[in-house]
């Protein structure tokens, strides 16, 4: 239970890790850098995967799977996405084991050693592109619009459960299109897609805009991205789509005939996100009590515990109950009636207000004599009586006011650590005490890489929204036409 939960603002780290714990959403496994996600995290995964998927199909994006494995050679046809990745694969070299000579367990056979290297995928562009050579021979192939859901392994050395692990969970889109505007639309398109996810099922205020040269994607030609504020005012990158241009199709060799029946290259997207938006959801919302879920990811929306001293007290409660459950059923509820007599009702009330709950329903035979029933909200922990006939209307509405006041509150705290500055000093002072800073710069990456040395602050973004506004530099006191978002971030 919350007993003994770290305080946010006295350990937010420490706090954070035991959230995700004693929630049971995830736990660190015996393979180094790995997670277990439990049932309860992963049925919010498996929420999240559903409202993704189907706004994707929606796009008329279809799902594929493609291969684990990615031979050496695709992965340095493309050579900027070969520098990018080569510190973090993980890499096949033999294909067999045998029993150790001496006697004990097993060796590798040094017979089985692979004619070339296979990457466990880091990402899939380059087997991907492979395939589509096969896929693609006229204008009439095109677009095509892939998404697949899989693991990827990306050799981390520091990990955190999921923020950053070894291996994760995500969903990847490859799309290949006729002409760069068409390529272009398609990743605004998705990038609309992360955003509208993000804001309208996490209720996860985020800021939309363009990677600076440093920050993009490797082997993009501009990459865009969601960014969103945690609650200790750290930025957490939750989702990037890129405009890959023809670089995988020249490195590969897919072309097509166009309308024009000349050959050109295809042109080329890619877009995910990952399991890190679990642990986005965890930092954004929760408190010091536990886990905090908006309705619309919640795995049990609503659960009714009965308050009883008697089997035959029980009975009667049940009664009432089972209408109530079959009513917020029928309207699309996902409830839970927890009569188990393994624990007292206190227990369970602290256990489901840990785990993230939305509404919590509490039932007595007292509450039976009023005709009511305590309401309790998870989001900001009030309670009321209701009279038992209106329950499950309340319950609706109460639904879509927490998922909104999430948002809202959400959005309050970012607008309330967003800092214009316009001064070095002033920047130095501020990045200390965390939240976005909206700065001038000058546009150089030396002037990011000074930024980031000194204050271990990075460019999120350049907004889409930033209005061109002459001024200063905040490090180089250069000419700039627009400021972007500066921030420490997971």
């Amino acid at each position: 239970m919350a007993k003994g939960l770290p305080k946010r603002t006295e350990n937010y780290s420490e706090w954070y890790n035991e959230i995700v714990k004693r929630a049971d959403l995830a736990e660190n496994s015996s393979v180094r850098g790995c997670m277990v996600i439990k049932p309860y995290g992963f049925a919010i995964w498996e929420k999240m995967q559903r409202a993704l998927d189907d706004m994707f199909k929606e796009t008329g994006h279809v799902n594929a799977y493609f291969p684990l494995f990615v031979p050496k050679s695709f992965l340095e046809k493309e050579e900027e996405h070969a520098e990018g990745f080569a510190k973090e694969c993980a890499v096949v070299t033999h294909y067999r084991l045998k029993a150790n000579p001496d006697g004990k367990g097993l060796v590798v056979d040094p017979n089985a050693k692979l004619e070339e290297e296979l990457i466990v995928r880091p990402t899939s562009e380059t087997v991907i592109w492979n395939t589509y050579k096969g896929w693609i021979q006229s204008w009439r192939d095109l677009p095509i619009l892939v998404n697949q859901w899989c693991n990827v392994v990306r050799w981390e050395m520091r990990t955190r459960l999921f923020l950053r692990t070894a291996e994760f969970l995500w969903q990847e889109g490859h799309t290949a299109h006729a002409t760069r505007e068409e390529a272009v639309e398609e990743t605004e398109r998705m990038l609309g897609v992360y955003a509208r996810f993000a804001e309208e099922w996490m209720a996860l205020p985020v800021i939309q805009g363009t990677k600076t040269a440093s920050e993009r994607f490797a082997g993009a030609e501009d990459t865009l991205c969601i960014e969103a504020m945690m609650q200790d005012g750290k930025a957490l990158q939750s989702g990037t789509s890129h405009f890959l241009g023809q670089n995988f199709a020249k490195s590969f060799d897919v072309k097509f005939v166009n309308k024009e029946n000349q050959l050109e290259y295809a042109w080329a997207t890619s877009w995910g996100v990952s399991t890190r938006m679990m642990g986005a959801l965890v930092m954004a919302h929760s408190d010091d009590h536990g886990l905090v879920l908006p309705p619309k990811l919640a795995p049990i929306q609503v659960v009714i515990v009965p308050i009883y001293k008697t089997p035959e007290e029980l009975a009667v409660i049940s009664e009432t109950v089972d209408p109530i459950v079959k009513e917020l059923k029928a309207a699309g509820v996902i409830v839970k009636y927890d009569d188990a007599d393994n624990q007292r009702s206190g227990w369970k009330f602290a256990e489901y207000e840990l785990r993230g709950v939305p509404v919590r329903l509490g039932l007595g035979s007292r509450d039976l004599e009023n005709g009511t029933i305590e309401v309790a909200r998870r989001d900001n922990l009030t309670k009321e009586s209701v009279a038992i006939e209106g329950v499950v209307e309340h319950v609706k509405v109460l639904l879509d006011e927490i998922q909104a006041n999430l948002f809202d509150r959400a959005l309050k705290f970012r607008e309330e650590n967003t800092h214009i500055i316009d001064t070095w000093e002033d920047f130095k002072t501020q990045i200390e005490r965390g939240g976005f800073i909206m700065s001038h710069w000058d546009g150089t990456a030396e002037t990011e890489e000074k930024i980031k040395e000194e204050t271990k602050a990075t460019i999120r973004c350049i907004p889409f929204n930033s209005i061109t506004e002459m001024g200063k530099c905040v490090y180089s006191g250069k000419d700039s036409a627009r400021r972007v978002v500066f921030a420490r971030a997971y």
